[in-house]
């Protein structure tokens, strides 16, 4: 049985939607963007400088994950804030698979959690056109903004992960489960997912 599950997305792919649904369904807590606000209320970051913050992380002190410590601020009061808030979020992460039934999107979870045995990585994607009609319907912008909001989205999600990790983020081999919801539909990734957090 499988109960952490990590989901890293393509933006405007209905991964965030999969998510929240997934733990909705299963019956675990949900860790999503509240992971960066719980980070910055922790550190006592004021809200308005915590999004030019997310996921921007310079990775220098960071390479290493898995040997980070849990914590992993002590000794390191000179960091950027940034990095003070990854390694903030690193901690929230790490006490969510500590309690389990638990579904976390983003932040490099997958990757931070890839050697627990009941953790389950997935990445969710749509092509192009799919996520471009999504952003339209649900952020309410018109075409030209959506293809923007995928260049500029996708690039920071993967300049994140990759600086931290080593490792490409939208590599099949970093994940168990590799979705393609906009061909798929989320209802049936959930049901997927559903079947696959049951081993």
């Amino acid at each position: 049985m499988y109960n952490i599950i990590t989901i890293e997305r393509r933006y405007a792919s209905g991964g965030n939607e999969i998510g929240k649904r997934l733990a909705q369904a299963l019956g675990y807590k949900l860790y999503d963007h509240n992971i960066l606000l719980e980070a910055a209320q922790r550190l006592d970051i004021p809200f308005f400088k915590i999004e030019s913050l997310e996921e921007s992380s310079s990775g220098n002190v960071l390479l290493n994950l898995s040997r980070t410590p849990l914590g992993g601020l002590s000794g390191n009061k000179d960091l950027p804030l940034a990095d003070k808030l990854f390694l903030e979020e690193k901690r929230i992460i790490e006490e969510a698979a500590e309690e389990g039934n638990c579904v976390i999107v983003g932040r490099a979870s997958g990757y931070i959690l890839r050697e627990k045995e009941n953790s389950l990585r997935v990445f969710i994607y749509a092509d192009h056109d799919k996520r471009v009609q999504r952003a339209i319907e649900r952020e309410g912008i018109q075409k030209a903004e959506a293809e923007n909001a995928l260049k500029k989205n996708d690039k920071r999600r993967r300049n994140f992960y990759n600086s931290l990790t080593n490792q490409e983020w939208s590599d099949p081999k970093c994940y168990e489960m590799y979705l393609n919801a906009g061909k798929l539909g989320l209802d049936l990734c959930i049901r997927l997912l559903m079947e696959a957090a049951k081993g």
